[in-house]
């Protein structure tokens, strides 16, 4: 499955109930606004997918966690990754 994050501000309880179950067969995609929660909460978002040009657009990539493993991805990656996982769920 691949879940997908479009906005800046969920509950931390909520986000904690998500992720417990993402299970290494899912993946996990920040992107629009979604970009801000790699930067909020980074212990929640250290294995993930990034959009690269909404990371540029905010001018968060000096920001983003080190020694992660925090992809950044093209547009293009994006759609091989909707077509490698499925279904979505977006949030």
């Amino acid at each position: 499955m691949l879940y997908t994050f479009s906005q800046a501000d969920y509950p931390q309880p909520e986000l904690q109930r998500i992720l417990e179950n993402i299970t290494a067969q899912d993946a996990v995609l920040l992107w629009q606004n979604g970009v801000l929660l790699a930067v909020k909460y980074p212990e929640f978002f250290a294995d993930c997918y990034i959009l690269e040009t909404d990371v540029s657009a905010r001018n968060l990539t000096a920001l983003l966690p080190e020694g992660h493993k925090v992809r950044l991805i093209s547009m293009e990656n994006l759609v091989q990754l909707t077509e490698r996982f499925s279904p979505q769920f977006a949030l």
